[in-house]
């Protein structure tokens, strides 16, 4: 035993000595580069994320030539002159193992520069550096608009076509056209009414006069997706700030929208309805006969249904019984429709729904304030409103007092058992979809932080596919929210995240006309005549109004 474990030990011992005698691994690629890949250009205390310029390197010539635009910053008319050059930091990409000599800080790019660098077998190369300031190369058209007939066009950069949208005849009309910084188009349907009913080509010519690209623009009525929104399709189409874009200079009075064929409403409360053009945002008037029901108190809440009716309601007990009055159009005056003189000291009218038609079937919804969890309902039935007394609904498994934000919004016009969606300030704090014959709860969003108020929801269908929206509002003076939420309420699994949102601390009124702190907004969905398209219109109160789009194009 005792010689095996010599034989082991000198064996051990001869294995560690051949071990310790291996060369030195060679760091040496196996396969040359050139060393350097790339050089970077930034101007000294200047921190916008433009400020990154990038290089082209010519090996054979051994010339570095790093690349400015035109104007600078890139989207502003201002022309980048040599003289801006004369002191530009300078950074280089390596391989490993790999030096520049002398050492890269700050050139002076009005002159010729030169570097040496040395690779990993210490193979030297000489690089002359030269500045180009360049005008931009790209030609594209990045959003097409027929704004006057609310159409937008779908481009489709890969095969260079955009499509509009219309059953009907579009004709001649001017469109709004983004294309490329410095590019110019031709013929320039901006300036040029065009006939849009026939296929058309544009031509968008690069800043640098060179480079080329040809559109063609074509009205289609394209297929649609086998079910909803085209995923990616969202996009803003107008946004303006309540005050210093429409005027409304009155914190805290504007508290709700009725979306029409053709306009946005924003009701102002003591003021007359503010008129803004459905498409465009554009502010073209007011409701001209509001009359008696003008005031702070009465016209307090409004909505629309499917037919361009418009219902106001007042404030109840505030301001009295509850009332709810309806307009036939934005030019109509006021007809009282609801007059429930048996609503007493109930707490009614921070919120109004309705889905359908009052000229046809259509049901009707008001949270009730307080702590009991519901809403009153109305039914139309062939336009006729049954009664005048609603009928009074208590919602099972919400946990708290929604106090005074709740929102309540049916789904079906024509049956009062069919769901309904709830949002509601109260624990356990999730936008509700409610069983409409056990009213239960049978799906929930996501849990929103008791720091932000919900109290706003809406409904629609869009290509076979159901959505609801509801929002969470910021009252402080501090912290962030202000965030929209659109849900696919196509199964409860589908309910529960969100499928779209709204950037946080952007559209609300702490960032914007000041702090909101009645924590009052609304959310409105609507669905394109032609079935194409579903707008969400939102607006939070201090803050902004704003239309999403959405398409169910198959592209």
């Amino acid at each position: 035993m005792k010689k095996i474990n010599s034989i082991l030990a000198v064996l051990t011992a001869f294995l560690f000595i051949l071990g310790g005698c291996q060369q030195v691994e060679d760091l040496t690629p196996s396969v040359s580069r050139y060393g350097i890949n790339s050089l970077k250009a930034s101007f000294y205390g200047d921190e916008s994320s433009e400020n990154n310029f990038s290089s082209e390197i010519d090996y054979e010539s051994n010339t570095i030539t790093i690349v400015f635009p035109y104007n600078y910053p890139r989207t502003s008319s201002n022309v980048l002159t040599m003289d801006a050059l004369k002191n530009v930091r300078i950074e280089a990409n390596l391989d490993d193992n790999v030096t520049v000599s002398p050492p890269l800080l700050y050139m002076d790019l009005t002159k010729e520069n030169f570097i040496t660098v040395t690779d990993q077998s210490k193979t030297k190369k000489d690089y002359k550096i030269v500045a180009e300031i360049r005008k931009s190369a790209e030609a594209r058209i990045t959003d097409f608009s027929l704004n006057t007939l609310g159409i937008s066009g779908i481009i489709d950069e890969d095969n260079k076509t955009i499509s509009l949208i219309s059953i009907e005849e579009i004709g001649e009309v001017l469109a709004e056209v983004s294309i490329s910084h410095g590019a110019s188009i031709s013929p320039d349907p901006t300036s040029t009414a065009l006939n849009y009913d026939q296929d058309l080509a544009l031509t968008v010519t690069a800043q640098n006069g060179v480079d080329k690209v040809v559109y063609t623009v074509r009205k289609d009525v394209p297929n649609k997706v086998d079910r909803g929104m085209r995923n990616g399709s969202a996009k803003i189409l107008w946004s303006k700030k309540l005050q210093s874009d429409l005027g409304i200079t009155t914190l805290h009075n504007t508290t709700s929208l009725a979306v029409t064929k053709d306009y946005v409403v924003l009701n102002t409360r003591n003021e007359p309805g503010m008129l803004l053009d459905r498409k465009t945002g554009t502010k073209v008037g007011t409701m001209p006969n509001m009359g008696a029901i003008q005031g702070g108190l009465t016209n307090f809440f409004a909505t629309a249904d499917d037919g361009d009716n418009i219902l106001i309601s007042n404030l109840a007990p505030n301001a009295g019984t509850y009332k709810v009055w309806r307009f036939k159009g934005v030019n109509a005056s006021p007809e009282l429709y609801i007059d429930w003189s048996a609503s007493g000291s109930t707490a009614i009218g921070r919120k109004l729904s309705v889905k359908g038609s009052l000229d046809g079937d259509a049901i009707i919804t008001a949270a009730l304030m307080g702590a009991a969890k519901s809403f009153a309902r109305w039914q139309v039935k062939d336009g006729v409103l049954l009664s005048q007394t609603p009928e009074i609904i208590a919602i099972n498994g919400i946990e708290g007092a929604w106090n005074n934000n709740a929102d309540v919004v049916p789904t079906d016009p024509a049956d009062l058992t069919a769901d309904y969606f709830v949002s509601y300030y109260a624990a356990p704090r999730k936008f509700a979809w409610v069983d409409g014959k056990t009213n239960t709860i049978k799906a929930q969003g996501p849990e929103i932080s008791g720091n932000w108020i919900q109290n706003a929801a809406d409904y629609t269908l869009f290509n076979g596919n159901p959505y609801a929206v509801n929002m969470s509002i910021n009252s402080f003076t501090w912290g962030s929210d202000d965030k929209v939420y659109l849900h696919d309420a196509s199964a409860v699994t589908t309910f529960t995240e969100p499928i779209w949102t709204t950037p946080i601390g952007t559209y609300g009124g702490k960032d914007n006309g000041g702090q909101n702190a009645n924590g009052t907004g609304d959310a409105i969905l609507k669905v394109s005549n032609d079935g194409y398209y579903m707008y969400l219109y939102f607006m939070f109160t201090n803050g902004c109004v704003v239309c999403v789009q959405y398409d169910c194009i198959d592209m």
